[in-house]
């Protein structure tokens, strides 16, 4: 008889988005007169840049041709795409990261839970509160956690609350930990970090040969200059940090899935006898092996992203965005909801109403006003009490949404 692993019993019910969509659907297929408005899952709603359609288009043909034809591509991602990455993104920032440390994938959440793979089972794992519910999951997959307890915590786990109180910003464990899991812009809250407040983690994480994984995702978001994009621009983030990225938000790739991971090589782990391991030789060899590398066609949709007529319409794409955002903040503010996060992330963070739960302030919106959100709990024990609204729809929906919940729940 096979056997499974008996981690994925140790799981919640469902992963939060899939939840919201059954939840949804219910609704939908007993009153399907309603408009349902989705402002829950983190999804793009607008077109491909149109640089990036061009350069798709023009590679589709280049396939079409035995010239042109391009069969399994390198798995590390084209040298082409690499190098631009790295200098558009991290040494136009001071970073010292070179192409060659450059991975691209089909998606920051993929590597995020892929990254389990090159360490060991015994790491002491520190995740914000909320968190990010993928961070969670594929740490009780991998093995790495206990069963979770009412609150949905699980042992093994190390949670860091970010709060109203802290300003949303994971606070410096007491313990020591061996692998970090941060989000800046933040999902859910929209919190950012400054470079002080990363530089004590560098800090924190090189003294105790701890490893940080820094989801930046949202970076594109960032609108204040004093705010670091990566966290390559911290003194010393090379020796303790892997940085993950993604085209989804910023160029609408959430259908066509582009991504990259930073591994600098000269970040090391640890070995069984105690020696030192480089952590990129064993992310290249991994990929090498479980991975056959994003297709030519998006890779090449992905290199328009950093051509003038792309920077400009990115731009464009994420200004849009975070217009949607200040008319969710400035609507919900003025109804006497208190708000977070919607500045420098696509993302806004309220508290709800009424001292309704999460899941209750969920049905109750989707039930009477027929708006979609994701209720805070879904990010963890700290998240109850909370709800994230998300900035990617069209504007007539954002405006629309934002008058049936005003209008509904003025406090």
């Amino acid at each position: 008889m096979a056997t499974i692993n008996d981690n994925y019993l140790k799981l919640k019910a469902g992963y939060l988005f899939p939840e919201i969509a059954r939840r949804v659907n219910t609704f939908a297929e007993a009153n399907p007169d309603a408009k349902v408005i989705r402002l829950g899952i983190g999804d793009v709603t607008e077109p491909l840049p149109e640089a990036c359609r061009t350069a798709m288009i023009k590679a589709v043909e280049e396939m079409g041709v035995r010239e042109g034809f391009k069969g399994y591509g390198p798995e590390q991602g084209y040298a082409w795409l690499r190098d631009a990455i790295a200098q558009n993104d991290f040494q136009s920032r001071g970073c010292n990261i070179d192409a060659s440390e450059i991975f691209i994938s089909d998606g920051s959440k993929c590597d995020n839970g892929n990254i389990l793979d090159i360490f060991g089972n015994n790491n002491k794992i520190a995740v914000t509160d909320p968190v990010y519910p993928v961070y969670v999951d594929t740490n009780v997959m991998a093995g790495h956690t206990g069963d979770a307890n009412e609150a949905g915590e699980y042992g093994g786990l190390v949670y860091l609350p970010v709060t109203a109180e802290n300003n949303f910003t994971a606070q410096i464990p007491t313990e020591k930990v061996d692998l970090i899991y941060l989000c800046f812009p933040n999902n859910p809250t929209g919190a950012t970090a400054t470079k002080e407040h990363l530089q004590e983690w560098v800090k924190y994480a090189k003294a105790n040969g701890a490893i940080i994984f820094f989801d930046a995702a949202y970076e594109a978001f960032i609108s204040d200059p004093s705010l670091p994009h990566s966290i390559y621009e911290i003194e010393g983030a090379r020796d303790c940090a892997i940085e993950f990225r993604s085209f989804s938000k910023n160029a609408g790739f959430t259908g066509t899935r582009c991504a990259l991971t930073v591994v600098p090589k000269t970040l090391t782990g640890k070995a069984a006898d105690g020696s030192d391991v480089e952590l990129w030789k064993l992310w290249n060899r991994r990929q090498s092996t479980k991975f056959n590398g994003v297709s030519y066609i998006i890779q090449r949709g992905a290199e328009a992203v950093y051509s003038d007529a792309g920077k400009a319409q990115t731009k464009a794409l994420v200004s849009f965005y975070m217009e949607n955002a200040k008319i969710i903040r400035e609507r919900l503010t003025a109804a006497s909801i208190q708000v977070y996060g919607g500045v420098n992330a696509p993302y806004v963070w309220l508290k709800t109403p009424n001292n309704l739960s999460s899941w209750d302030f969920f049905d109750k919106l989707l039930n009477t006003v027929n708006v979609v959100g994701t209720p805070g709990s879904g990010f963890g024990a700290a998240g109850e009490g909370y709800f994230r609204i998300s900035a990617f729809n069209s504007r007539e929906n954002v405006e629309e949404a934002m008058r049936r919940i005003t209008e509904k729940f003025k406090v």
